[in-house]
Parts: structure tokens; sequence; C-alpha cells
């Protein structure tokens, strides 16, 4: 199968890298000492797997690359949110902290750039059996974490994010659901965390 052109913006990434070592584990089971939530979503596997053909995610190579679709859209909202902090001192001195969170976030736009290439290289042969969630749930996440990293106030409050949308690239890699569900759980609760960190807009006087 001939791999399709790298996508990429701003940051120049290489072919398929496999995914890191924490994210390509085996599934999470009761029986291997794995947390009660990971349990949980195989349960939730077990009890809610659709039939063939009802439209589950990560089901298709079609789907598989919309989902690296998504995630190079987040890496290129990382690159902008990282060069607007930058760019916001004017060419004065950027402190230390800033720095720092900003070369992390860089590093992990690159690791999210290379996991999402490796995704278009081989879709057929990530393909997710029984995952339970559509398409478009996916989808609606990975916009929602692309949105909250553009417009986060904050840059060192989107790096749990970030580290969300590292652990479902490569947890789609394994084409295993249960690390799926869990990364997906994870960028669901990020999500959240930022939309409670949000200023709220003043009531109206009464």
């Amino acid at each position: 199968m001939a791999s399709p052109p790298t996508r990429s913006a701003g940051t120049a990434a290489t072919a398929s890298a496999g995914p890191a070592p924490e994210d390509t584990g085996t599934p999470m089971t009761q029986d291997d000492g794995a947390p009660a939530a990971a349990a949980t979503v195989t349960d939730a596997i077990a009890d809610a797997a659709p039939a063939a053909g009802t439209g589950s995610g990560l089901a298709t190579p079609d789907q598989i690359v919309e989902l690296a679709d998504q995630l190079s859209a987040c890496a290129d909202q990382i690159h902008e949110r990282v060069m607007r902090e930058i760019r916001a001192y004017a060419g004065g001195p950027v402190p230390d902290k800033v720095q720092a969170t900003a070369r992390a976030l860089l590093e992990d736009e690159v690791l999210l750039r290379q996991r999402a290439n490796g995704l278009y290289a081989d879709a057929a042969t990530f393909i997710v059996r029984a995952l339970g969630k559509p398409q478009a749930q996916l989808v609606k996440l990975t916009t929602d974490a692309a949105e909250k990293i553009r417009r986060i106030g904050v840059i060192g409050e989107v790096t749990s994010l970030v580290g969300g949308l590292l652990a479902l690239a490569g947890a789609a890699a394994t084409g295993q659901a249960v690390p799926v569900l869990v990364a997906l759980e994870k960028i669901h609760k990020q999500v959240k965390a930022i939309e409670a960190l949000a200023p709220k807009p003043p009531a109206k006087a009464s």
C-alpha cells in the first residue's frame, strides 16, 4: 500500500514513528492489575460493542485517516499557540518557565505529527475492532481539543491535553479498543478541566 504524502505544517515531521512505549502496552485488564477504570472500559466494550456495519469509529482506513487529519490539526494549533506566546514578548526576554513549556510543547508537536503520519501510512493496519464509539464523537472530541489549544490563555494549562492527544495517537496505532477508550476519556477530562479554568463572564445586573 503506497504511503500518502506526509501532512505537516510549521514543523518538519519524519516518517512513521512508532508510539512511545507507554502507549503501546497490551490492553489493560483486571487480571493484569490494571486500574479499575480500565477494567470498567473493558466491560463497557463488551456491553456496547456494535454489530458490524453500525458505524463504530476507527473501523475503516478512511476513519483512521480522518483521525490522523484531526491530530495533525491539533499539532497545527500547538505550533500556532507556542509561536503566539513567544511573539507576545515582542523580542524581549522570555521567562525561563515559558521557554521550557514552549520547548516541551514543540517537541510534543513533532511527536504528534510523526504519529499522525504513521496512521496515514498504515491506515489499513490500525483498524480498531468493536470500539463502541461513533466516529463523529471522536472527531468532535479532537476538534474541541484543537479549539481549546487555540484559545487557551495560559500556555502551561494545555500540556496535559496535549499528552492526552499523544496517548490517543499511540493507542490508535495498537489497533485495540481499550487503550483508545482510555485515551479518549483522558482527553475528555482535560477538555472539561480547561473549560472549568476559563474565566466566567460577569453576571448581568438585575
